[in-house]
């Protein structure tokens, strides 16, 4: 593990209070057990939540293409008229997660007036690629399509998502611009987790990493990736880090600490894409671990990286009026 002296000391209670929420539950192990204990753990950090009373919650639900259903949490304001969307994806190593993880993302989003879902795509291994990302796209191909009904905005779409959903993210924003479902304002992809080949090596600094570590992200690809792990045949879509043309991609806002295994592979993407012209906000939090900002949210580097992630959505949406 780093040394302590690396680590945000306003971090630290938030880390202790995360290990001690998960416990021991080893994901390649036991994934149901870590499973519980990861919703066990969202629980936990949301059972304060307060929702105000001008703010509508609900579940949409879409029908993907294997007969399945999609849900999708929804958080929005009981005033009428078009809003623009908000559309999250939650983190989880692609193995682990629930839709409700987006829950504090989708209030701040319908606090600024958006129609904010979270959507709840399929887990790896049981579905490995394209499952979870079509469950992604097809979520939000239908609200697009109910956008009159719904009173959403289409013109106004804003996508996102935190480390595996970050990936999603990035991965569903190449398969928008390559399909043409829509033309996002931007994109916010927290420390998102995209390059399968795991580029960041041990070091004096990282010999490895809190919250998710090497031997963690590996299994998370080989679940998500299953027969295509290893491969030179890895499609852009599934791992973006892999893509070599990210023309035409909306705004970014990527965060990432210095503490985290993706800083790297984070590092090449955000330099991709500002070679590619895409605009993009790009944040190294200095002491900060995966996850910071969701499991130590009262720290002044984590209220500082949330007020920039919606500083960034209310720009994009100052801009698109």
């Amino acid at each position: 593990m780093p040394h302590s002296k690396y680590l945000d000391p306003q971090l630290a209670d938030g880390l202790q209070l995360m290990q001690a929420l998960t416990g021991d539950n080893d994901i390649t192990q036991d994934l149901a057990a870590a499973r519980a204990a990861a919703h066990a753990r969202d629980e936990a950090l949301l059972a304060n939540m307060d929702v105000p009373d001008s703010l509508a919650q609900s579940v949409e639900t879409a029908r993907g293409g294997d007969g399945h259903d999609i849900e999708m949490r929804i958080m929005q304001p009981k005033a009428d008229g078009k809003k623009p969307l908000f559309y999250w994806m939650h983190g989880g190593g692609y193995v682990l997660g629930q839709a409700k993880q987006g829950d504090m993302f989708c209030l701040r989003a319908a606090a600024l007036g958006c129609y904010a879902a979270s959507v709840e795509y399929r887990l790896a291994p049981e579905t490995a690629y394209p499952g979870p990302l079509q469950d992604c796209y097809d979520g939000l191909a239908h609200l697009l399509d109910h956008a009159d009904k719904l009173s959403i905005d289409k013109n106004k779409v804003i996508i996102g998502g935190v480390s595996a959903g970050g990936g999603l993210c990035a991965g569903l924003a190449l398969l928008i611009r390559d399909r043409g479902l829509c033309s996002p304002l931007g994109q916010v992809l927290i420390y998102p987790m995209i390059d399968d080949s795991n580029i960041a090596p041990a070091s004096d600094a990282l010999p490895d990493t809190y919250v998710w570590s090497r031997r963690y992200n590996k299994f998370g690809w080989q679940s998500y990736l299953g027969d295509l792990c290893g491969g030179d045949a890895v499609p852009i879509y599934a791992a973006p880090a892999r893509a070599d043309d990210l023309s035409g991609l909306p705004p970014t806002y990527m965060p990432v600490g210095d503490l985290d295994l993706f800083l790297d592979e984070n590092i090449a993407y955000a330099q991709k894409l500002t070679r590619a012209g895409v605009p993009t906000h790009f944040h190294i939090v200095p002491g900060a671990f995966h996850g910071f900002n969701g499991f130590a949210p009262e720290a002044d580097v984590s209220k500082a990286i949330n007020h920039e992630i919606f500083g960034f959505v209310e720009k994009l949406l100052a801009e698109a009026e």
